[in-house]
């Protein structure tokens, strides 16, 4: 098999590996003496509510309502999917979030609360709190966003200010609460993904306001008012951990990075190739985090250390970027960018880089393709040198120009980014 070929079905194989249709069913409960209202959002959302119907009994009451993202949609029967907007929220997401809390309040102790929970559900289960508009929920997104803010600071600011996230939901329900987690987050700790709405959260109003600013993000009048409110106790915080609303709750993480990357590394080792996982919290800059792994990868092939080629080198994570410029592309092409950069195309080394939503950033790719021959063959069609792509955030124009963006559409699950450096000598 080419190299290409290799790290592309390496890649599928990772995704399969979290496949909500695979993965959920073990995790079912057994149906209570009442109803089970099934509420989510996510990017993975449509999927896990299709793994519920499959496999719940058919003489059980079931209902519900979840939220994915636009074009992320699957065919159900008893729960049924709404689409809305993402990273940035809109007013259909909005509108389905509040149709769900209030559905969690009119449960009673004999029903069952199923979430479905996913990465990207920050922004689809979008309800803000009194006194602010979705308008200007939605700059405070944006700014955050092209602020390059890990993910862990932009729900912090999103927890407070929402009727929703920060285990808000939890503490609307009467119920019993089943989460059922896929984890798009470093740590794979509950109250991250999709902004916990059932988790217990730990920061406060105060590390908000710290939060926008260190990441340089001004906020609307309004929003500033709400976390001002906040700091001098005006309004409630979210529940904390040992809050009693949360004992007759569970947040169980069903599908992380760590098992992708172990379906990958399973998959390598059926072609004769060894791994390396070199973790699945890899965060930082993509373009700098892409020189740490040049340098790496130039060390193999120069020294055969810390070790020996043909080797695979994988890793999962969520990298940030900092957007200075007017280009396209997501962290993944970002990554690889730079990547490019760093080995001036150094023989028998070959990388893949693609998020296993199937979406890098807002884009229409996963990812993308680096070989050998990448930058010989951008001199052949004219284009400008790398560099000015990287500055330009432009990597997808890059990739894009030698055809080797990784397309596979949504993949409706989550576990975050896949990278791998393949050596074959």
């Amino acid at each position: 098999m080419d190299p290409r070929s290799l790290l592309i079905d390496s890649y599928k194989a990772a995704v399969a590996a979290v496949d909500p249709l695979v993965i959920l069913p073990q995790h079912l409960p057994q149906p209570p003496k009442g109803r089970t209202l099934v509420i989510g959002a996510g990017k993975a959302a449509a999927s896990m509510a299709a793994a519920v119907e499959r496999h719940w009994p058919a003489d059980a009451p079931l209902e519900g309502v979840v939220i994915t993202r636009y074009e992320h949609g699957m065919s159900t029967h008893r729960i049924r999917v709404v689409e809305a907007g993402h990273p940035v929220p809109d007013e259909n997401g909005e509108a389905a979030a509040r149709e769900i809390l209030a559905a969690v309040q009119q449960l009673g102790p004999d029903d069952l609360l199923l979430a479905l929970v996913s990465g990207g559900g920050s922004s689809l289960l979008s309800l803000p709190v009194e006194g602010i508009s979705m308008a200007e929920l939605k700059q405070v997104t944006k700014d955050l966003l092209k602020s390059g803010a890990p993910i862990q600071d932009m729900n912090t600011v999103r927890k407070h200010l929402s009727l929703i996230q920060g285990g808000r939901l939890t503490a609307a329900c009467k119920a019993q609460v089943l989460a059922l987690v896929i984890s798009d987050v470093t740590g794979d700790e509950a109250t991250h993904i999709a902004s916990g709405p059932c988790a217990p959260d730990p920061t406060t109003y105060a590390d908000a306001v710290a939060i926008l600013k260190r990441w340089e993000v001004t906020p609307p009048a309004s929003v500033a008012k709400v976390l001002d409110e906040g700091v001098r106790g005006v309004r409630a915080e979210t529940p904390k951990p040992g809050d009693a609303v949360f004992a007759r709750c569970e947040n169980r993480v069903i599908g992380t990075a760590t098992g992708m990357l172990t379906a990958a590394a399973e998959f390598f080792a059926k072609h004769g190739i060894a791994s390396a996982v070199l973790g699945d919290s890899v965060t930082g800059e993509a373009r700098e985090v892409a020189k740490v792994y040049g340098a790496l990868a130039r060390e193999v092939r120069a020294h055969q250390r810390p070790f020996t080629a043909p080797i695979a080198l994988i890793s999962g994570g969520e990298c940030t970027v900092t957007v200075k410029g007017k280009g396209r592309g997501g962290r993944c092409a970002e990554f690889l960018m730079s990547l490019c950069i760093d080995l001036e195309g150094a023989p028998d080394m070959y990388a893949l880089a693609a998020d296993t939503d199937g979406i890098d950033g807002s884009e229409d790719n996963a990812g993308a393709y680096l070989g050998p021959d990448s930058l010989a063959r951008a001199a052949a069609k004219g284009l400008p040198k790398p560099l000015a792509f990287l500055e330009n955030n432009d990597a997808y124009s890059f990739f894009d120009a030698l055809d080797d963006l990784i397309v596979t559409g949504p993949t409706r699950t989550n576990v975050n980014d896949y990278r791998v450096i393949l050596l074959t000598r």
